[in-house]
């Protein structure tokens, strides 16, 4: 099971992530997209990606807008599986 990261580590890790902003023990990425269809496709893709990992985002549909909230919940804040689906969903995301 991952170890909690250290603060220091998080703002190193965030560098790797620059979409991706802080929030308490979690990190998170909003993404507007073209259409309410485009915006669900992209999550359908998230969903694989995140079953694949075992590592599952909080995501927030609104319309065409999508939010989305990564943190090891099991943990209690972020670990480094946090930034690995990050970085992932980043592929999966426009900029």
């Amino acid at each position: 099971m991952p170890e909690l990261l250290k603060p220091e580590a998080v703002q190193t890790l965030l560098l790797e992530v620059p979409e991706w902003k802080l929030e308490g023990d979690a990190i998170s990425r909003t993404v507007k997209f073209l259409s309410f269809l485009e915006a669900v496709d992209a999550v359908n893709s998230i969903a694989r990606e995140a079953e694949a990992m075992d590592h599952h985002p909080d995501i927030d549909i609104r319309w065409r807008t999508v939010r989305l909230v990564l943190s090891t919940h099991s943990d209690g804040g972020l670990t480094t599986l946090d930034f690995q689906l990050a970085k992932k969903l980043d592929q999966i995301l426009p900029s």
